[in-house]
């Protein structure tokens, strides 16, 4: 191959122009709609064209425009105007600043496989990728000393396509990394900073690539260099692309890869946060680290790691967490583990719901939550199936009990709220809104806007999105090879007067985006009532590998492509983040039909309720808990099916009924001013009931006060005086282990007769046996609550009992109160617990639990 010298272009801006640069470089500009709009007014056409990257804009845009926006005194005020609100975000005085008494010099490391900030960066493939964006987001402007850390796909997430037929095609574009605001790390010496991970028989490098969203710094690692093999070089192309070989050495990369970029940049770090089980081995890699920095064991690096770890899942059934075979951790971390001083079961036992299993395979997921005090969920009803699906952790721990706790996602509320509807907010609701989306008492006052102006925002979103959809199905029939002329049908399709519905997200078979399709017939009379007509829109991709997800989008095309649907039902292709605001912000009602409880939590339905939209949706993810009957509609009462035919034939029933009978009287029952007045109490009431509560900034503040003060505060403890209550902690559970076995319960009474009257405070005495232990050592409770049919407690609940007296050595006597507050059949035992001040969860997977026994 001939010699190819490189060098680089970059834009050549008049020196009054210069601050544009800055702005660009700053993802902050995607949340900031003054300086989209400043973007914006260079020049529209070629803003389109570039997809809303204003680094390439910069890049491309002609010199005669550059210099008649540098002459502009309206363009320089709204310039300067956009780059004091840039430094005001940089410096002002955050939520943290305010709020870190126990939480200073605090570090945060995020680490998540993908992060969607803006379609400009596609290295996203759906709501995981976006809510890591969001939190990003949201951590910027609470001021959150949190850095990110990920891998830079070159070929992101894939384009899709459609043949004639509907199928599903997918291309990888090479994103233009040098037409973004990447810029690669330098060492001190000037250099591109280098990382290296093991992989068998090599050793693999990645450069490491810097990305600023506001005051987060976000590190991006690549292995796509000259100093590796090709095979290599490939690591970082495409996410979750390739084999489950490929997956492994991705997720090798970002978990071991990214914490040595961050002790390379010499980064602060005391708190780290896996987001989803991909970056698990990041666990494994402080563990080491640990003990070749404090000389400590396995078993007290092990607890250090774990105090200061937090994880996240957002999979509610099992295919959806990552395994590997024995066989292929052997080949990938033999060495690794042996390094630790660990045996080879040892080692996979980490990743095993059951130790003992030796055909177990090793999920990250297990590696996660064994090696994170702190565990989460993304909705209320996730947080409970991530109890049920991993309670053989902690096998004899009550269900409810097992401490995986939830934290219901949000969204970035600026980053997906239309312009208008921003204007109508800073009118009606102030300026605060911005700053402080969290807080209710503002949203209370969108009551204050006039309902024709609201309304009238309404109309003018919904007329945009249609014009928006003709032209993007106009472009997507040329590109099937339709004629020109035929194509023009594009321009009849939808009216901007009628009651809209949308769908997007991925084509998953759990989601059910054919559900609404699934009866012709019904569809039919919806869609072309002449008093009250229906659109709907469709978009989202299947994964590559998905063929019953293509199968999906086949069939919503081919009724686009009949006679009788053409002109109401359209599917837009590729799906990404700006088709996104499109729909979010035009559409009148966002739908979501997915199999409960196969939902962690969503969040594209949350996009809606700022830009007015409502939305319709089984009780499942966040919707199950966000519903308060007059925000939206439900289908359904929560109900959970075997039958999933017969469940999707009662649905769609449900979902039929719910738009003829509700939906459509609500939006078409119009007053003499012409203001559709049911339907806009319903948009205030979402409005005021759901954004203050479904947002980042009030995820991530949740985030912050139940887990990352927490992991600091334990994290900074376990590392005081040389690691010493590390080492204390690991040989007090090493004697707790030994010893636990001669815990018994002995003997428990009660003070009153077995028929108690309500409001009565009964009394529970038990004697324990704690063999060589003291009472310090343990915490004895006293478990009641209401019987299931099998004589079982229900979701009982745990109260403390005070040590009385001693009986006999090793035996002591122990007292609690329970106040019985309804009549019923219920019951009660004992339990005896480990405890000790530095336990960073209540229940350690590692330490049994004694029951009194019959």
């Amino acid at each position: 191959m001939a010699l190819v010298k490189k060098f680089k272009v970059v834009p050549n801006l008049p020196d009054k122009l210069k601050p544009l640069l800055a702005i660009a470089s700053n993802m902050w500009w995607v949340w900031n709609f003054e300086a989209i709009e400043l973007f914006r007014r260079l020049d529209v056409d070629l803003w389109r064209e570039v997809e809303h990257n204003p680094v390439k804009m910069l890049g491309s845009i002609s010199q005669s425009l550059l210099d008649e926006a540098a002459a502009s005194e309206s363009f320089f005020a709204h310039m300067e105007k956009v780059e004091r609100e840039l430094e005001w975000h940089m410096t002002r005085k955050s939520w943290y600043d305010e709020n870190m008494k126990g939480f200073e010099n605090a570090g945060i490391a995020y680490f998540s496989a993908e992060f969607g900030l803006h379609e400009s960066l596609p290295m996203y493939s759906g709501g995981l990728g976006i809510l890591a964006g969001d939190h990003l987001k949201s951590s910027s402007e609470l001021g959150l000393p949190l850095t990110g850390v990920g891998l830079f796909y070159r070929l992101g997430y894939f384009h899709q396509y459609l043949n004639l037929d509907g199928w599903q095609q997918e291309n990888f574009p090479e994103i233009d990394f040098y037409n973004t605001p990447l810029r690669r790390v330098k060492n001190e010496k000037g250099e591109t900073l280098m990382v290296s991970v093991d992989l068998p028989g090599r050793t693999v490098y990645a450069q490491v690539w810097e990305l600023l969203v506001g005051k987060i710094l976000v590190y991006l690692l690549d292995t796509n260099i000259d100093r590796n093999a090709e095979e290599d070089r490939a690591i970082t192309d495409e996410l979750y692309g390739g084999d489950t070989d490929m997956r492994i050495r991705q997720e090798i990369v970002l978990g071991i890869g990214g914490l040595r970029a961050l002790r390379a940049l010499n980064r602060t770090i005391t708190v780290y946060h896996m987001n989803e089980g991909h970056a698990a081995f990041l666990a494994l890699e402080r563990i080491r680290m640990a003990m070749a920095d404090h000389s400590l064991s396995f078993r007290e690096a092990h607890e250090f790691v774990t105090a200061s770890n937090v994880f996240t899942t957002h999979t509610p059934v099992p295919a959806g967490n990552d395994r590997f075979s024995p066989e292929m951790m052997d080949i990938y971390f033999a060495d690794y583990y042996k390094s630790m001083g660990l045996t080879r079961e040892e080692f996979l036992a980490l990743g095993r719901e059951n130790p003992e299993d030796k055909k177990e395979t090793f999920c990250m997921t297990v590696l996660a939550i064994k090696t994170s005090a702190g565990c989460n969920g993304v909705s209320r009803l996730h947080g409970k199936v991530s109890r049920n699906m991993w309670k053989e952790i902690w096998p004899s721990l009550p269900v409810h009990e097992v401490p995986i706790d939830h934290i219901t996602n949000g969204v970035q509320t600026l980053s997906w709220t239309s312009d208008e509807m921003m204007r109508l907010f800073n009118r009606y609701l102030g300026p605060r809104w911005i700053d402080n989306p969290g807080d209710n008492t503002i949203w209370q006052n969108v009551d204050n806007i006039p309902d024709s102006e609201l309304w009238r925002c309404r109309e003018r979103l919904r007329e945009r999105l249609v014009t928006f959809a003709r032209g993007k199905v106009r472009e997507q029939l040329l590109a099937r090879g339709i004629s020109p002329k035929e194509a023009d049908i594009a321009n009849s399709i939808l009216d901007p007067d009628t009651l809209t519905i949308g769908f997007a997200r991925r084509f998953a078979t759990y989601k059910r985006g054919t559900l609404i399709i699934s009866n012709m017939e019904k569809l039919a009379q919806l869609l072309h009532d002449r008093e009250r007509p229906m659109q709907i829109i469709f978009a989202g991709k299947a994964h590559p590998r998905d063929n019953m997800g293509k199968e999906l989008i086949r069939q919503i095309i081919h009724l686009c492509a009949n006679e009788r649907f053409r002109r109401k039902v359209v599917f837009i292709e590729d799906y990404s983040m700006s088709i996104a605001r499109y729909l979010v912000q035009g559409v009148d009602v966002w739908l979501n039909t997915p199999i409960r409880p196969k939902e962690a939590s969503g969040t594209s339905g949350m996009k809606v309720v700022p830009n007015g939209g409502l939305n319709i949706g089984v009780l499942d993810g966040w919707w199950d808990e966000a519903y308060n009957t007059d925000n939206g509609w439900a289908i359904g009462k929560g109900e959970e099916y075997e039958d999933l035919s017969y469940q999707d034939e009662v649905e769609s029933l449900f979902l039929y009924n719910i738009l003829d009978k509700e939906v459509k009287p609500a939006f078409y029952n119009r007053g003499l001013d012409g203001l559709p007045r049911e339907w806009i109490v319903r948009m205030k009431e979402s409005m005021k009931s759901i954004t203050s509560i479904y947002n980042t900034n009030r995820m991530v503040k949740d985030y912050t006060d139940r887990f990352y003060k927490t992991a600091h505060r334990l994290g900074i403890e376990f590392l005081k005086d040389n690691c010493s209550a590390a080492r204390e902690f690991t040989s007090w559970k090493r004697t707790i282990a030994n010893k636990w076995d001669t815990v018994q319960v002995r003997h428990v009474d009660i003070s009153e007769d077995k028929e108690i009257k309500v409001n009565t405070q009964v009394t529970v005495r038990a004697e324990v046996h704690l063999g060589g232990m003291s009472p310090e050592n343990v915490q004895v409770e006293l478990y009641f609550g209401a019987l299931d049919r099998n004589g079982e407690i229900v979701e009982g609940v745990a109260l403390p009992m005070r040590e009385s007296g001693r009986k006999e050595a090793g035996t002591y006597m122990f007292q609690g109160q329970m106040l019985c507050l309804q009549s019923g059949r219920f019951g009660f035992t004992v339990r005896v617990i480990p405890r000790h001040p530095l336990m960073a969860r209540k229940f350690d997977p590692d330490l049994k639990i004694t029951w009194a026994q019959g």
